[in-house]
């Protein structure tokens, strides 16, 4: 009865979130999902999407045939005219901008009307018999602008060719417009030449000889700011003085590095001797001068005196002598130290002297470059007019050069390359082209409404709606067992038997062991959402399946409503929860041989508790201490207690009687109840601290098992064992 259950981690598949949580969901399915979404919506999307495909092929189909002509133009680079009004025109196409002004001349209604007035009366009534052949007797018939066409104008990337192209009902009529279209655009350019050269090349020498003055007067002025400013070029004084600048620099800062170095000294010096130190001890001291040599000396004297100190007393001339003399030589060290300060000192006064002269000529090369920096824009306009004027007298020049007499005049920088001619067969409708468009569109229609529905569908269908939109395990996938009579449905693991239908049983076996975190002995309430979705199917084999392991358990009715468990095992319901109930619900004595409860054996360690009869209001019962005593008394009997409960979106019987269990197993049948439901209901259930363990799905086919979980065990399990009859 001890045996514990180890709790295994749980493997989601990607984007799954843990159980328990109540964060906003992210749908992350995987390419099976959608083929499974695609062929679950087949006979829905295939129709809807071969509709769309069929009638868009009608529908385009059935256009009025129109024919298209093309003729190609070539702009060259021609020479420079002239106009009478002694202005330069230079029709010359010389980039994209001026080709792109051609294409948009070639569109203008200036063209069009130009084209229209050129019409001969034949040619319009080749224009009009398409429209003519339509109209109803009678009729009237329409104006030539109405079978006017405008031209499509496509120019090719990186040369100056361009396609005119005109659509019309009538091939003969697309081509005459077309070539209309060129000879008049070719015609518009010609008119917009001028036939006068002389009062051109008057304006053209005399805006010539202005340049040239400009370009003078530029020169001087530029030449003239320099001279003021003192610069030979402004680059170059620039360089000159920054060069100055940086030199004025490195020698301000040695000046400063110098000065700090001899305040260091003195500082130390102060220190020394207001700490009563030996100065002798800093190293500008101890190598000033005479002072090594004086040191030497005094250290001689000394070591003398102590070996005379050894033979004679201090009143002995030789003592009296060697003491003279080490007073000398102290006196003359003691001058050399005073010395060196003074040095040092005039040294400081000297270095803050080199330290401002160096300032103040880092100050001035500093104000230089700055005013020559305040001169850079002044200098920069001058110099960009200078620019700017020579340029243009240059230009001038090269226009002047380019003049040609009068035979150019007549000229235009286009011809033609390819004249347009009657094409055989019709552009519009193109059977090809509407044909993959059609395909194109019921193809997204087809997968649009396919995926559309699966998000507007919500009931849940797979083991991916389980693990990843509600968040829990998923324990098992019961097939669809229809084909089982209804007595043997409910008892199919008990004993040794074997087949399709005892596997899934078997298999939610394990998966709850596997998943509790409780020893035996403990109670587990199985629920679902709605009725009709197995509950009491998976209540009545998950207790066989443990009794068939050796475990004593009790199945219990809770279903007080409408209670089941006593017709699928043959057994009155005279005796049981409520009969217990009504007569004093007592939990002393045994239980086992309490005649108002009434357990029955009903296979190999398998009992059964009916309801006792029916009842509307059943929450009395369920809420009253006595029950939740009752059920932890049964557990001093049994090693499990297996409760049946209404379903959760029904009454609220189930999450009283959570509150008295230790697990929940959820039962879902497939494509009944709602996600967002149940997601609702195990959210109440955890809120109350209840382990729910996971859920089971139920009723799936095996070609639903197949392609909707990773369960695809069913088929080959049915092959090799057999149909269970």
């Amino acid at each position: 009865m001890s045996d514990s259950f180890a709790k295994q981690p749980t493997s989601l598949p990607p984007g799954a979130k843990a159980p328990g949580k109540d964060d906003e969901i992210i749908e992350r399915r995987t390419l099976r999902d959608y083929y499974i979404i695609l062929r679950e919506r087949l006979w829905i999307a295939l129709p809807l999407a071969l509709t769309v495909a069929l009638g868009l092929v009608y529908y385009q189909s059935r256009e009025t045939p129109m024919y298209r002509s093309t003729a190609t133009m070539h702009f060259d680079k021609s020479v420079t005219v002239l106009r009478q009004d002694s202005k330069v025109y230079n029709p010359d196409v010389e980039n994209e901008v001026m080709l792109n002004t051609y294409i948009k001349m070639i569109g203008s209604e200036t063209l069009r009307n130009q084209v229209r007035a050129s019409l001969t009366p034949e040619e319009q009534k080749t224009l009009l018999k398409p429209f003519v052949k339509d109209l109803p007797p009678g009729a009237t018939p329409p104006s030539v602008d109405v079978a006017m066409a405008s031209p499509s104008v496509q120019s090719t990337r990186n040369n100056f060719i361009i396609e005119i192209s005109v659509a019309h009902r009538d091939r003969d009529a697309a081509a005459l417009l077309t070539n209309r279209y060129v000879d008049q655009f070719i015609q518009m350019l010609l008119n917009k030449v001028g036939t006068s050269n002389d009062e051109a090349l008057v304006f053209l020498k005399k805006r010539a000889a202005d340049l040239q003055q400009q370009a003078q007067d530029s020169d001087k002025n530029l030449a003239d700011f320099v001279r003021n400013n003192d610069m030979i070029t402004y680059d170059t004084s620039t360089n000159v003085v920054s060069a100055r600048l940086m030199s004025a620099n490195t020698d301000l800062q040695r000046a400063r590095m110098e000065h700090r170095t001899i305040q260091d000294q003195l500082a130390l010096i102060e220190r020394y001797q207001g700490e009563k130190r030996n100065l002798l001890e800093i190293n500008f001291i101890a190598g000033y001068g005479s002072i090594p040599d004086l040191r030497k000396q005094l250290e001689g004297l000394q070591r003398d005196q102590t070996l005379l100190a050894e033979r004679y007393l201090e009143r002995h001339p030789l003592m009296i002598k060697s003491a003279s003399a080490i007073a000398v030589v102290q006196e003359q060290l003691d001058t050399a130290i005073n010395l060196a300060i003074a040095d040092l000192k005039t040294s400081l006064e000297r270095s803050a002297t080199i330290e401002q002269k160096q300032q103040a000529e880092y100050d001035a090369q500093e104000k230089e470059l700055l005013h020559l920096r305040d001169l850079s824009v002044p200098y920069k306009v001058l110099a960009d007019k200078k620019e700017a004027d020579h340029k243009n007298f240059v230009e001038i020049n090269d226009r002047l050069a380019q003049i040609v007499n009068d035979k150019y005049l007549e000229s235009v920088p286009v011809s033609r390359l390819d004249s347009a001619h009657p094409s055989p067969e019709p552009y519009s409708p193109n059977l090809s082209s509407i044909v993959k468009t059609a395909v194109g569109i019921g193809v997204l229609v087809f997968f649009g409404v396919a995926v559309g529905l699966s998000f507007v569908d919500d009931r849940i269908k797979s083991a991916w709606d389980v693990e990843t939109f509600i968040g829990a395990n998923l324990l098992g996938i019961i097939p669809d067992l229809s084909g089982i009579k209804d007595e043997e449905k409910y008892r199919l693991v008990l004993g040794d038997q074997q087949g399709a239908g005892v596997e899934p049983f078997l298999a939610i076996y394990s998966a709850v062991k596997i998943h509790s975190k409780l020893d035996f002995p403990k109670s587990i309430l199985i629920t679902s959402t709605i009725p009709g979705e197995g509950k009491t199917l998976v209540s009545c084999n998950l207790a066989g399946s443990f009794a068939r392991h050796g475990r004593a358990s009790l199945l219990i009715d809770c279903d007080l409503r409408r209670p089941m468990l006593h017709r699928h095992y043959n057994k009155d319901n005279e005796t049981g929860l409520i009969k217990w109930f009504e007569n004093g619900a007592s939990t002393e004595g045994d239980l086992l041989a309490n005649p108002h409860l009434g357990i029955t054996s009903v296979g190999e360690n398998l009992f059964l508790l009916t309801s006792g009869g029916r009842s509307k209001s059943p929450t009395k019962l369920l809420e009253s201490p006595a029950f939740a005593q009752l059920l932890e008394r049964f557990k001093q009997h049994f090693e499990l207690v297996v409760i049946d409960s209404p379903p959760m979106g029904a009454v609220t019987d189930a999450l009283l009687i959570a509150e008295r269990v230790d697990e929940v197993i959820y039962v879902c049948r497939f494509n009944r109840a709602y996600r967002k439901h149940i997601r609702l209901y195990i959210k109440a259930l955890r809120s109350g601290k209840n382990e729910v363990l996971g859920l089971v799905l139920n009723g799936l086919s095996p070609r639903r098992i197949e392609y909707y979980s990773n369960y695809r065990y069913y088929r080959s399990y049915k092959k090799y064992y057999g149909s269970q009859s």
